[in-house]
């Protein structure tokens, strides 16, 4: 058994200077940074209501449809890196197969558009 307890030393201890190096870095950001946010940081930036409300407000369902639609086009992106390394392999099929798929999202992506959901009126 301390054959085996001996075999996780170097993990704990390598467990260990990690968190100290971690409390270390923290540390430092607050004695080097400033703590004292001027109005420019504390004001709404990219979410468009106060940083510093409620949690529990509400707010516009757009949000979320904006979201949902970055995260479908981001992975649309994602299927044609691989598609582009293996092109050459895949030949004519591979290629007319993602010129379906890019139409399906192109379609998806007009209907979103002509519905009014990308307005922010």
């Amino acid at each position: 058994m301390d054959v085996l307890l001996q075999q996780y030393l170097p993990i704990l201890i390598f467990i260990g200077i990690a968190i100290a190096i971690a409390g270390i870095a923290v540390g430092a950001s607050y004695v080097v940074a400033s703590q004292h946010p001027d109005v420019e940081k504390t004001s709404s930036y990219e979410c468009g209501f106060d940083a510093f409300d409620d949690a529990r407000s509400k707010f516009d369902v757009r949000f979320y449809l904006v979201a949902i639609l970055f995260i479908i086009f981001d992975l649309e992106v994602a299927f044609l890196f691989p598609w582009a390394i293996t092109l050459g392999k895949i030949g004519l099929f591979g290629f007319w197969s993602m010129m379906v798929f890019l139409g399906v999202l192109t379609i998806g992506f007009i209907y979103e558009w002509r519905k009014g959901a990308l307005e922010w009126e």
